[in-house]
């Protein structure tokens, strides 16, 4: 591992699809993968994605409308996926047996948690030099912004919170069969592996907005063919379920604060949603029919314009 008082940052200027700069940031005992897109000297909006997602999942269409909007846009892998550091050789716990303790009571050992997760993109944050940041998070990336905004005030202007979740175990959860499909093991074939995910994203995709299997496959294979790590997944997985719930946590969040779903979310469902912004009752809930668990093509301007508006409405109080 990196010494954990290195913040070097290794730039490739190949542009990307937005135009930007590529790096490799040395954040503590991990490297980061990230892009950086638009003006340094806009204020800055970081991207945090979801579970064994990469930073490619961020639309680059809604990544170009903040920048459009005026703002540089960060966008990175966290740890354990995509160009990031891997804990090879760390095994997962058994994620049936993690889930059991969990709903006990009992102690769990897991590689780390979403808290440490949240320490790596304010230690990417240092990184680059960014004091302070309007920080968007989908999912899992929701789960780590909550982290951010309520341990690091100062460091997070403002904050939105996509199809995302406090973890409470009273809020409504998954099917089990779909909570099964999560976990179950991932194929090494590289066909295999993105028709099995594009048969997930159809399980947990819109059910408003028609997305043809061509664009489904074009996003999978963006993401297999720049990297697969399963054993990364089940840990960010272990992650989650290994961390306590943030029902308290969140209510010491008090930056502006946009909570955004889809009506139609089978893996994060919308009481999710509600529960949050009855826990934060200053943010803004944005509920959107037939949208579930994705980012389908069809909705990313819808999204983008809730979000630069967010915004805007946060730079104004600060």
């Amino acid at each position: 591992m990196p010494d954990s008082s290195s913040t070097a940052v290794h730039v490739d200027p190949t542009p990307t699809a937005t135009d930007g700069e590529r790096g490799l940031a040395s954040c503590g005992e991990v490297h980061l993968a990230y892009e950086r897109i638009g003006d340094r000297e806009d204020p800055a909006v970081l991207l945090v994605m979801g579970l064994g997602s990469q930073l490619v999942l961020w639309p680059d269409a809604l990544c170009q409308a903040l920048v459009d909007a005026g703002y540089q846009v960060i966008r990175f892998d966290n740890r354990d996926v995509g160009l990031s550091t891997k804990l090879d050789g760390v095994m997962a716990p058994n994620i049936p047996a993690l889930v059991v303790k969990q709903r006990l009571g009992l102690p769990t050992t897991v590689p780390y948690r979403i808290s440490t997760m949240a320490e790596d993109a304010v230690a990417l944050m240092d990184a680059l030099q960014i004091d302070q940041a309007h920080v968007i998070g989908a999912s899992m990336g929701g789960m780590i912004t909550q982290v951010m905004a309520a341990t690091q005030p100062r460091r997070v202007l403002s904050a939105a919170l996509i199809m995302t979740t406090t973890g409470h175990p009273r809020v409504k959860q998954p099917s089990f069969s779909l909570q099964r499909r999560l976990v179950r093991k991932r194929p090494r074939a590289l066909d295999e592996a993105i028709t099995q995910s594009v048969a997930t994203y159809r399980l947990i995709g819109s059910t408003g907005f028609e997305q043809t299997d061509a664009e489904i496959r074009a996003k999978v294979e963006r993401q297999i063919n720049r990297n697969v790590c399963p054993g990364g997944t089940l840990r960010q997985l272990s992650a989650i379920i290994g961390s306590p719930h943030r029902a308290q946590l969140v209510r010491q969040i008090k930056q502006p604060c946009l909570v955004l779903h889809g009506k139609a979310d089978p893996l994060v469902p919308v009481e999710a949603a509600h529960d949050l912004k009855a826990k934060i009752p200053h943010a803004r809930l944005d509920v959107i029919d037939g949208w579930g668990h994705d980012f389908p093509n069809a909705l990313v301007p819808r999204i983008a314009d809730t979000l630069v508006r967010h915004l805007g409405d946060a730079s104004q109080h600060l």
